[in-house]
């Protein structure tokens, strides 16, 4: 048995072909809402409360127009598909161009605020820009508080999270911590990670880039992290390598892959540390796909270390 799976991108140009562009591929709401529980749900090593493995970041895709009414349907579908599908992370930030204010407009139109873990980011600064940074976001949201607030790409080794922790006393936000996605930065971040023990480390983690692995996941999960990662596509590098290849037999049989997507994310989650995958994702269908990651068997360290010999002969 053999699987062919198209890239993303692929479907939507055999959508385009075929008239479909402007329509968005058919979900299945009622059989969605039945796997909602299936979900696999880990940790948070501070509080014990339960996440949803899989997530999603709102980088590029949110930021838009609210008067791109396709955008905003398609998106309000996406959050939807989360929620129904046993997901609640959405993850954000102010550097994301507008991609705060429309989650603010599609909360209002959505209802779904109360039923979303919401993570946002302030960048490296002094006390009262980091503050006015938090209120902002939160106008821009529509919000009081949220779940998690993070320090965003730190730039000094000495910088600390006493603003964060000041907000998470006052109720402002349930949890803290802080987050990076460049490899050149690793090395400040290591003294952070020990000194400060975050609630939450974010980290970018995937495939075509694994130097996380190495040091700052353990060193995260040593100082009782929530870890997080961010760029499990590695910024679409993961997808233009398996593009138009067959995913392997025994990732089908053993983990039940059905796309390309789905043996990325089970590869990341399949690090017991990681606490869930907040990839990218702007269709509803993508969101379903996604999910399905968090859903039955997960890899072992040996089925892992088979999965990259597998993509790095790709």
């Amino acid at each position: 048995m053999t699987v062919m799976n198209l890239n993303r991108r692929q479907l939507l140009a055999g959508a385009s072909a075929a008239g479909l562009a402007s329509t968005l591929a058919p979900v299945d709401w009622a059989a969605l809402a039945q796997t909602a529980g299936a979900v696999l749900r880990r940790k948070i090593p501070v509080s014990g409360e339960m996440l949803p493995v899989v997530g999603i970041g709102t980088a590029i895709i949110f930021d838009f127009e609210k008067s791109d009414t396709e955008k905003m349907q398609q998106r309000a579908a996406v959050l939807k598909a989360l929620v129904d599908g046993g997901g609640a992370l959405v993850d954000t930030a102010p550097s994301y161009g507008m991609a705060e204010a429309r989650l603010g407009d599609l909360f209002a139109a959505t209802g779904l605020r109360d039923k979303i873990f919401l993570a946002t980011k302030a960048r490296v600064g002094s006390r009262k820009p980091t503050i006015t940074s938090f209120n902002e976001s939160y106008k821009r949201m529509g919000v009081s508080k949220v779940e998690l607030m993070q320090l965003h790409n730190p730039k000094s080794e000495n910088q600390d999270l006493e603003v964060y922790r000041e907000w998470k006393k006052e109720g402002r936000a349930k949890y803290m911590g802080f987050s990076s996605s460049f490899d050149r930065d690793y090395g400040l971040l290591e003294p952070i990670l020990k000194r400060e023990k975050p609630d939450f480390f974010q980290i970018d983690y995937s495939l075509v880039d694994r130097n996380a692995e190495e040091r700052l996941i353990p060193i995260a999960r040593d100082a009782g992290c929530a870890i997080l990662t961010n760029l499990p596509f590695g910024r679409g590098r993961f997808f233009a390598k398996v593009k138009g290849k067959v995913l392997p037999e025994w990732a089908v049989k053993e983990l039940g892959v059905t796309s390309w997507a789905q043996y990325s994310l089970k590869w990341s989650l399949g690090n017991e540390a990681i606490t869930a995958v907040i990839p990218g994702t702007d269709r509803p269908e993508y969101m379903v796909d996604n999910l399905k990651a968090g859903v039955g068997q997960l890899p072992d360290a040996a089925m892992r270390k088979k999965m990259v010999a597998n993509f790095e002969s790709l």
